[in-house]
């Protein structure tokens, strides 16, 4: 099957969304019944990842199976949502995959563009959203972000681009080969950019969250996001800290031995001045130098025992459909 009346996956992995999910369901589904009335594509399916949940979200899930669109993953606790996507990605069996938060902070409404943008490029086997505006975020998140994203670009490997997230579509090549990549702490926005291939941009206005920027589950600031970005955007396509920290020891090196030669003249010359305070200065200077560096090379360590042990990046407790 070609391009043409083409299956859709939709991957959504969500956490504790009741208050979502009907406006979710609804929404998508009236989406893709415009695109198959269209003949815009053949059929569709909506993978919901359920990571963990804790709320009715699953309840609700559950409830509405009958219809035959739904598959439902139940992960064995709490992976992340990566993870979770990763798992969608495995279960999907569409011709293309869209996957994108459940919080309708992404409206599907911008579904049939993509799925336009990727019929009618032959070529094209990723496309992916930019956001224009996005509504209901602080602007230190915004700013934060973008700083996020020119820093990431301008130490590694690959090109993210600013201001874009998770929400695109892929084609079936591309959700195939991301799935032979097996690392731990997956990073997809990044994995997406390395697999490389044909990609093409959308344009969008970002909601703000339906149930309220409040119940964010990823605040700017806190340790998630700090730990996603440390373990997954910046090691695992850059190695630009290891040599940082190479460069900063040549140039504190090449300082202290222009230091010893000024110790060395003024003893000669009978200049020297006792300083405790000087010495101390200097040791817990190259002490904290050598912490942060110890640091770095320690998240490095880290990613290679996590990687050394092959533990599965999910597991998967239920796979319900109708």
């Amino acid at each position: 099957m070609g391009r043409e009346l083409a299956k859709i996956s939709v991957v959504l992995s969500f956490y504790n969304e009741q208050s979502v999910l009907p406006e979710l369901l609804q929404r998508l589904r009236a989406v893709f019944a415009t695109l198959i009335a269209n003949k815009d594509v053949g059929s569709y399916e909506l993978i919901f990842v359920n990571d963990n949940s804790t709320d009715e979200s699953e309840k609700y899930l559950r409830s509405e199976l009958e219809k035959g669109d739904i598959v439902l993953i139940n992960m064995s606790r709490n992976f992340g949502v990566s993870e979770c996507v990763m798992a969608g990605m495995a279960q999907a069996s569409g011709d293309a995959l869209i996957y994108m938060d459940s919080d309708l902070q992404d409206p599907p409404e911008v579904i049939p563009r993509l799925v336009d943008a990727w019929r009618k490029d032959q070529d094209a086997e990723v496309v992916f959203t930019t956001r224009t505006r996005r509504e209901g975020e602080h602007w230190l998140k915004l700013l934060i972000t973008k700083i996020g994203y020119r820093f990431i670009n301008s130490i590694s490997e690959i090109e993210l681009q600013v201001d874009s997230g998770d929400f695109k579509l892929l084609s079936r090549r591309v959700v195939d080969y991301l799935l032979q990549l097996k690392e731990d702490k997956p990073y997809i926005r990044g994995l997406v950019s390395w697999v490389g291939f044909k990609q093409v941009q959308v344009f969008y206005e970002r909601s703000a969250r339906f149930d309220g920027p409040e119940n964010t589950k990823m605040p700017v600031f806190s340790k998630r996001v700090l730990y996603y970005w440390l373990d997954r955007a910046l090691i695992s396509f850059s190695d630009a800290p290891l040599k940082l920290m190479l460069f900063f020891g040549f140039g504190l090196s090449g300082m202290s031995l222009l230091y010893i030669v000024v110790i060395f003249v003024q003893k000669i010359l009978d200049l020297s001045v006792p300083g405790w305070a000087a010495i101390m200065s200097a040791i817990l200077l190259l002490s904290g130098v050598q912490m942060m560096m110890l640091g770095f090379i320690g998240l490095y360590v880290g990613a290679i025992f996590r990687e050394g042990k092959q533990r599965p990046q999910y597991i998967v407790k239920e796979v319900v459909s109708k």
